[in-house]
């Protein structure tokens, strides 16, 4: 049975904004200009969410004090989210039978991965030997935010009992590429990877390793679904590959101009950059009137 928002709003637009690189700044935060717009927007019945690569943790630390009606996408699409209490309306898991021979591959590639699990009532990640700096970021951005997921094991196979949701494997491009390469060779279309440089430790690549769900177009596709929110017309936002499928998903595809060449090939318009507001200006222009003259220029 289909969710129904219950502010009787009329408008007929759902807006769906990546977070890294799009609504956040360079530094990774959210504008003092952005959270106090956005928050009223909110207020007056903007249909509004984020699909992001990270987990609802982080986004809930994001976001405070933004207040949203829909549950975040989270993990690129293998959660659908409630951000005030992190409870999971939808989970999309790896299938079992592919998560031991997907370790041993990692394992032999010479990576140690990350795994993101959930155990039934909390999100766990799983992690062994830091082998080089990019892992050892991770783990410190983590735990310096007060994470509370993170569990330190001898054995990486003792997390297969959950549901594991994510490998995330980081290292140097070239041999990551070639593990990425091997896994879709091996698993096919039973996997959905995203392959990028983690721009807040330049140099160092992250490779995750997900359900084939799990992708932000087909967690959009759940969330209209539930929320009876299919004939609502779709503009979403982002900056960088993994949203291509998102863009391709929309009525409108909107890029920010720090946004890659791949992904403005794909979007319907291209705005300002992420460290000025772009995002809740177009937002905020849109909600007053000004969809057909919103800032930007044609894709």
């Amino acid at each position: 049975m289909a969710h129904r928002l219950g502010d009787g709003s009329s408008l007929n637009t759902l807006f769906v904004s990546d977070l890294d690189g799009t609504l956040l700044t360079t530094e990774g935060t959210l504008s003092d200009f952005s959270r106090r717009t956005l928050q009223q927007l909110l207020r007056e019945g903007l249909i509004f969410t984020v699909a992001t690569a990270r987990s609802v943790v982080a986004v809930r630390m994001i976001l405070d004090g933004i207040t949203l009606k829909l549950p975040v996408i989270e993990f690129n699409g293998a959660f659908l989210s409630d951000l005030k209490t992190g409870r999971h309306e939808v989970v999309n898991h790896i299938e079992r039978d592919l998560v031991q021979e997907l370790y041993h591959m990692v394992r032999e590639a010479g990576f140690v991965p990350f795994i993101s699990t959930f155990d039934g009532s909390e999100d766990c990640v799983y992690y062994n030997e830091i082998i080089n700096q990019g892992m050892a970021w991770y783990l410190n951005d983590r735990l310096s935010a007060g994470d509370r997921r993170w569990r330190r094991t001898s054995d990486l196979t003792e997390s297969f009992g959950d549901d594991v949701v994510c490998f995330t494997v980081i290292g140097r491009p070239a041999p990551l590429s070639e593990l990425r390469a091997a896994v879709e060779e091996a698993f096919g279309e039973k996997i959905k990877t995203q392959f990028f440089e983690n721009h807040y430790s330049p140099g160092w690549y992250w490779l995750t390793v997900h359900d084939w769900r799990a992708s932000k177009a087909h967690a959009i596709r759940t969330l209209r679904e539930r929320y009876a929110l299919n004939d609502a017309e779709l503009i979403v936002f982002g900056d960088h590959n993994n949203d291509i499928e998102m863009f391709q998903e929309a009525d409108r595809a909107i890029a920010v101009a720090n946004a890659t060449d791949e992904l403005k090939a794909h979007a319907t318009q291209v705005i300002g950059p992420n460290d000025e507001d772009s995002v809740v200006r177009y937002l905020l222009n849109y909600w007053k009137g000004g969809a057909a003259g919103a800032t930007g220029t044609g894709g």
